[in-house]
């Protein structure tokens, strides 16, 4: 069946503004990311596909799954009339006018994805009742996140993200195999949504492979949906294997994993991801320092932690214990175990949606090696539940704001900072105003109690903010060059983990 993509007209003008707006952005700044992209371009057009996960010329070495592979390849079948320099391995770091242009362009050009999986989930709601999808659809599009990641710093996560809104509105509508293929192929794109597929194996495990209205206590089986489970089975072990199929053959599986889950990363990212872990990392920074200067013991005479390995590295603390990866997997584990138990005894939609988030939540909070930019994985599903009512708006703002303020570092160049900072701010004014007024009240008491502490917290930003853009005025701090990043990290991950308490709350007692 051909897709229909007669855009609706409010979505059409979205587009059309939003493009215009980003064309400017060609000559902005562009992280190490750029080059990434730049070489996985060269890697799959000029190299044979039994080299691709072998090939190491350049430090940025193919990690992401075959269908992104694939994707590149595509891409690279254009990049060559339009500047053939660009896909020579050799030609690290090259970035010629051609190359930026003909990447942003790509980039926007893959946004239609998320464009169409928004006006699927738009059109779910009758016609005279789409406000609230409207407003819900623009806060995604409109995201700061997407604007700073994709279309300044260079990354591809709008178009991910699209396969993701598009899984979830097949799941809505009850076309639950359609959502597991999307899902699987999403996977196959890039594996850090692995995060998210408890949610949906249990979803899908409950509502399509399970029928209780005919279970038997003297047999579990009867409770199955045979036929149903076979499609589900087949069907992502088809998708798997159009992705994995042709390495599997080759016999380069092992290597092809070993690029993909690379455990000898630290436990922190190059810059502290705001989650348990940038605490911990600050409490023992903090307890170090105090050490040092009020105890005269030669353990602490010198700095010996090993936290923000970017590329390889492990994890040590001066004070405090050091954490194992398998501390982080088990807590991880629990945390999204918990938030699939409402969903398996009440399998909503909405149920899955909150399921999907506070998978989420777990991950970024408790994982290994976590990517500050993985907070989309959190905003985006919560997003769905915004205007649910009134209760959920508080945990949003508090994840919302937190969630693009710790994106800040990542565009760290004096030309792009009123960009970042004007654009975010003006989403956050903009859709607080039009989450309140949609947000339906309740009638009954509110439960998420910290809303005023939330409003002082989030004031608190503006100090923040002002500190670390007159960071270098301060003769003081000079030679702790880290500090600044260590401020927005620790107090972003305040607002996250207060978000992810509310959050839980709502879901899991109400």
């Amino acid at each position: 069946m051909a897709l229909k993509f007669r855009l609706l007209p409010a979505l059409r003008y979205a587009v059309i503004a939003s493009t215009c707006f980003k064309l400017l952005l060609y000559p902005a700044y562009k992280s190490t990311d750029f080059e990434v992209h730049r070489n996985w371009l060269a890697i799959t057009h000029s190299k044979p596909l039994n080299e691709w996960y072998y090939e190491d010329t350049s430090e940025w070495t193919l990690d992401y799954p075959p269908f992104f592979a694939y994707f590149e390849w595509f891409l690279s079948q254009f990049a060559k009339y339009v500047d053939a320099g660009m896909l020579i391995v050799e030609n690290l770091n090259y970035s010629s006018t051609a190359t930026v242009y003909f990447q942003r362009t790509s980039v926007i050009l893959s946004e239609l994805v998320l464009v169409y999986a928004l006006q699927s989930y738009i059109r779910l709601r009758l016609e005279n009742n789409r406000q609230p999808a409207y407003a819900i659809a623009m806060s995604i599009y409109f995201s700061p996140g997407f604007l700073m990641i994709d279309n300044i710093h260079f990354q591809y996560n709008a178009m991910l993200f699209g396969i993701f809104v598009w899984s979830v509105v097949a799941m809505k509508q009850q076309r639950f195999l359609l959502g597991a293929i999307l899902f699987a192929v999403l996977l196959s794109f890039k594996h850090i949504f692995l995060y998210l597929a408890p949610a949906y194996f249990a979803y899908l495990l409950r509502v399509y492979c399970l029928d209780f209205s005919n279970f038997s206590r003297k047999s579990l089986m009867s409770a199955v949906r045979w036929k149903n489970s076979i499609r589900l089975g087949l069907s992502v072990i088809l998708v798997a294997l159009i992705a994995f199929g042709p390495f599997i053959y080759l016999g380069q599986i092992t290597q092809l994993l070993k690029r993909l889950f690379p455990f000898s990363r630290g436990l922190c990212h190059a810059y502290w991801a705001p989650n348990i872990w940038a605490l911990y990392s600050a409490t023992d920074r903090a307890l170090f320092l105090l050490f040092r200067m009020f105890l005269n013991n030669p353990l602490y005479a010198e700095d010996s932690a090993s936290l923000t390995r970017g590329l390889v590295g492990i994890s040590s603390f001066n004070v405090l214990p050091d954490v194992q990866p398998r501390t982080t997997f088990l807590l991880t584990t629990f945390y999204q175990l918990i938030a699939l138990i409402p969903m398996v005894i009440n399998p909503t939609h909405d149920k899955f949606v909150s399921a999907l988030t506070l998978c989420g939540y777990a991950s970024f909070l408790f994982g290994w090696h976590v990517h500050e930019k993985a907070i989309l994985l959190v905003i985006v599903p919560f997003s769905f539940l915004t205007l649910k009512d009134r209760r959920y708006l508080t945990p949003f703002y508090l994840l919302a704001v937190a969630g693009y303020v710790s994106l800040f570092p990542l565009i760290f160049t004096s030309p792009e900072a009123p960009i970042k900072y004007l654009y975010t701010f003006t989403w956050i004014f903009a859709f607080y105003n039009v989450f309140d007024d949609l947000a339906p009240v309740r009638t009954t008491r509110r439960v998420f109690l910290l809303d005023r502490i939330a409003r002082v917290y989030l004031l608190g930003f503006i100090p923040l903010l002002l500190f670390v853009a007159l960071y270098d005025r301060f003769a003081i701090f000079k030679g702790f060059d880290f500090l600044r990043l260590m401020l927005i990290s620790t107090y972003c991950s305040l607002g996250i983990i207060g978000s992810f308490i509310g959050f839980s709350w709502l879901y899991l007692f109400t």
